[in-house]
């Protein structure tokens, strides 16, 4: 069967990256969805992340009108019960760093997949446990002094300049960067097609 188009919810490059990688390039439609919205502010961690990748799926939904595959995402890191976003500026990014070191905490993805043509929709969460280097305060700053972490969840990434600081990982890896490969894989099956009909 032909797999319809793939789009991707999502301006995150490493998304992006990730799904060309495993033979996937998607068509990048951008939700423009306010994740900072008070709507979301109640929500745990988990509820937080299925509830913006739902937001973002659909809102693409009602912007075309062909059969596709719309994937939408949205990552947060999980400490001690606190979501952590996007630091946003340097100083949140050092004082985030200086938390996590040497200390574990939780990545957590909220994928929903819409089938137009079908009219199926798969969401659901993926949960991948990081441990974080004992980092000096030189290596902090060094780091937040390259951008990266600025604008990515929880101010740390695993295919960029972090990767060196975190010790390791319990749980899948692709789902730290921002998209749960296997979850996809899995999704795409449950709707009927297979993975090497999307490349």
């Amino acid at each position: 069967m032909m797999a319809p188009k793939i789009i991707l919810a999502s301006a995150s490059p490493a998304r992006y990256k990730l799904l060309q990688s495993a033979g996937i390039t998607p068509e990048v439609i951008v939700s423009g969805v306010d994740e900072e919205s008070s709507d979301y502010q109640n929500l745990s961690p988990k509820e937080l992340v299925v509830a913006l990748a739902i937001v973002k799926a659909h809102t693409v939904r009602e912007r075309i009108n062909y059969p596709a595959l719309i994937i939408g995402c949205d990552s947060t890191f999980e400490f001690q019960g606190q979501s952590l976003g996007k630091p946003g500026s340097a100083e949140n990014a050092v004082n985030r760093a200086k938390q996590l070191r040497g200390k574990s905490g939780l990545l957590h993805t909220g994928h929903c997949i819409i089938d137009t043509e079908k009219e199926i929709e798969i969401s659901d969460v993926v949960s991948t446990k990081v441990f974080f280097a004992d980092m000096s305060d030189a290596e902090i700053d060094g780091y937040v002094a390259t951008g990266e972490p600025l604008n990515v969840a929880g101010g740390f990434t695993l295919d960029g300049r972090s990767s060196p600081f975190i010790s390791r990982i319990e749980g899948d890896t692709s789902n730290v960067i921002g998209l749960s490969l296997p979850l996809l894989r899995s999704a795409i099956n449950k709707l009927g097609y297979q993975w090497f009909d999307l490349s």
